[in-house]
């Protein structure tokens, strides 16, 4: 596929974020699928990596049951090959401690024949794990 196209997956799978549609994310993924975001995963429990479908489900339901986003903002995307950059901002509160999180943040994608097999995620983890940590 094009850089295009597979820019335009990448958009289609935020927009599905956006709208609350896992099923539609869950859908663009290859059946397996190197998923992984850093931090430490006894404070931020999403900070894992996973490899299927359910186990990226499993990263959702994690990032639900935490976080309530107030802003998710891609705002550029820088596309080489099978390999799609996207940088952004968001803002979010902890739910178990009210506190508030912002950050810029890169995401990397890796695609094959239009479905994502690779996503890594850079973060702010020490202000994300900030956030979520208890007083």
């Amino acid at each position: 596929m094009s850089e295009q196209d597979n820019t335009a997956v990448v958009q289609g799978v935020y927009a599905a974020f956006a709208r609350g549609d896992v099923a539609f994310i869950l859908n663009s993924l290859a059946d397996k699928v190197d998923w992984h975001h850093h931090g430490p995963p006894l404070i931020i429990p999403w900070a894992k990596s996973r490899h299927s479908r359910a186990e990226v489900a499993e990263f959702f339901t994690e990032l639900g049951q935490t976080m309530e986003f107030e802003q998710f903002e891609p705002r550029k995307y820088v596309a080489q090959g099978d390999t799609v950059v996207a940088l952004g901002y968001w803002k979010a509160r902890a739910k178990a401690t009210g506190r508030r999180v912002e950050e810029y943040w890169a995401m990397e994608w890796t695609l094959a024949d239009g479905k994502v097999v690779g996503y890594r995620a850079y973060d702010d983890t020490a202000a994300i794990a900030a956030a979520l940590r208890p007083s």
